[in-house]
């Protein structure tokens, strides 16, 4: 039997089995489920079973119907599809049959599709409530930056590096050491200055006597990298020498000291800071570092009220320490279930045209990129777009990836890809700026973009009698 459960409104909390074959939700006091909302319509939405298929239908309502946080007027349901009526969020679930009812037993749908057990399975099903702490206890430390805390979450899932950029005073450093207290990883800052040499961060041979012995020999003395989230703080103010350091660590998860390679510890991940003024003095890093970033994450300024808040918090004298949410195996864990995350063609599609459509030398890149871009993104990018979705899924509790997952990655996978030319630099126009613009031009593949030859389903083109 199927059924839902609610995560945000006056039903958080609740699950409520669908038991007719017409479930109606609204304000109306007749509607089987019944809303107090006034964003919500008299007669809003309904939950219809069609032909062996559970189907969502938007009943004219005021102020529409999401799934996934798309928009629609029906739509097929699949287990784990999350469902937005006004204040009201839900998440539609179909029950694993029992090894009772079945002839032999057979895995869960999404576990015989990723490979998982069923730990794995059972710590993404509570994820979104861990998120959800992660996040109150960051919040106990920083106040507001939502974007930036969940944007270094679905990093560190996807095993990537990122590149924080604000300006100074912004919090960069205390988010990062908050973060790693709360999933108990092992931090380390490297301030970045114009002298520090390569082996100031990965470490170096010195030469001593061995006591028993009494002969001379090299030992190795382990650097800050070897740590699990080490923040590079202003990583441009450093020579490039120095920059390359962090490239063979970043990649490989190693350093190499003389003849010796050293393995470094798991999870590991490199947050950089920039800052994005100050410009004398600086080396700006070099293209082909900047694209080992997964994420360029923007820390802006805070809003009036959290600045205020800010303000009456930080003045106070008295800081509260935030408690571990997670463990490292925990971290460890959930990055090898973002890999295991199915992604469909449909995605695959959608990444595959947006990432083409920042290239000026594709036939089917819009006007926009033509006439802005002198350099588009690369391979890397896709791959860097659909792992964040998928990180952003299991953050969520989900085990399915939707295109809505990677239009909220793309602006920081993308925007340190694109390179702007003149024409772009004259009219004022940013990398950012080109980025949201895409994601508006670039529509999700329709039925042209699959073989005539595959098989149709049928789910699609099936028109439901709404009730008005």
């Amino acid at each position: 039997m199927a059924y839902i459960e609610f995560t945000e409104g006056s039903y958080a909390g609740q699950r409520r089995d669908l038991t007719s074959e017409s479930i109606t939700i609204g304000r109306n006091p007749e509607a089987n489920i019944l809303l107090e909302d006034l964003s919500a319509s008299t007669n809003h939405a309904e939950l219809r079973f069609h032909e062996g298929q559970w189907w969502v239908l938007d009943l004219g309502s005021a102020n529409g119907t999401e799934l996934n946080q798309e928009p629609i007027e029906s739509a097929a349901l699949n287990s784990g599809d999350i469902v937005t009526i006004g204040l009201t969020s839900f998440i539609f679930q179909e029950q694993i049959p029992s090894e009772s009812t079945a002839a032999t037993p057979t895995p869960a749908p999404a576990e015989a599709a990723m490979g998982t057990n069923q730990s794995e399975l059972a710590l993404v099903e509570k994820m979104k409530v861990l998120t959800e702490r992660i996040r109150a206890e960051v919040g106990k430390v920083i106040v507001g930056q939502k974007d930036v805390l969940d944007q270094i979450l679905m990093c560190i899932l996807a095993n990537g590096h990122a590149l924080l950029i604000g300006l100074p005073g912004m919090a960069k450093t205390l988010t990062v050491k908050t973060i790693s207290e709360v999933l108990n990883l092992n931090f380390k800052r490297v301030q970045f200055t114009p002298d520090l040499m390569p082996g100031d961060i990965i470490g170096t041979d010195v030469l001593e006597t061995n006591k028993s012995t009494g002969e001379k020999e090299f030992r190795f003395i382990k650097g800050p990298i070897f740590c699990n989230l080490l923040l590079a703080d202003e990583i441009n103010r450093t020579p490039p020498k120095t920059q390359a350091a962090l490239l063979e660590a970043m990649q490989e998860k190693m350093v190499t000291a003389g003849n010796t390679s050293y393995k470094l510890a798991e999870p590991f991940f490199v947050l950089a800071t920039q800052n994005p003024v100050e410009q004398e003095g600086t080396y700006p890093l070099p293209e082909a570092q900047l694209d080992r970033f997964m994420f360029n994450i923007w820390v802006d300024y805070p809003l009036p009220e959290e600045e205020e808040e800010i303000l009456r918090a930080t003045t106070a004298g008295v800081r509260v320490q935030p408690q571990p949410v997670l463990t490292q195996e925990d971290v460890l864990q959930l990055q090898a279930v973002v890999r295991k995350v199915p992604v469909s063609d449909h995605v695959i599609k959608y990444v595959t045209k947006l990432v083409g459509a920042t290239r000026p030398g594709n036939p089917d890149a819009p006007q926009l990129t033509k006439t802005y871009v002198s350099t588009g993104a690369g391979p890397r990018a896709g791959q860097c777009l659909i792992l964040a979705a998928k990180a952003t899924a299991i953050l969520e509790g989900r085990l399915h990836v939707s295109c809505a997952d990677i239009r909220r990655a793309a602006p920081p996978v993308l925007r340190h890809r694109i390179m702007t030319n003149f024409a772009a630099d004259s009219e004022g126009l940013s990398t950012l700026d080109i980025v949201k613009k895409l994601l508006a031009e670039v529509k999700e593949p329709d039925a042209d973009a699959y073989p005539a030859t595959k098989p149709a389903t049928g789910k699609t083109a099936i028109k439901l009698n709404q009730k008005k």
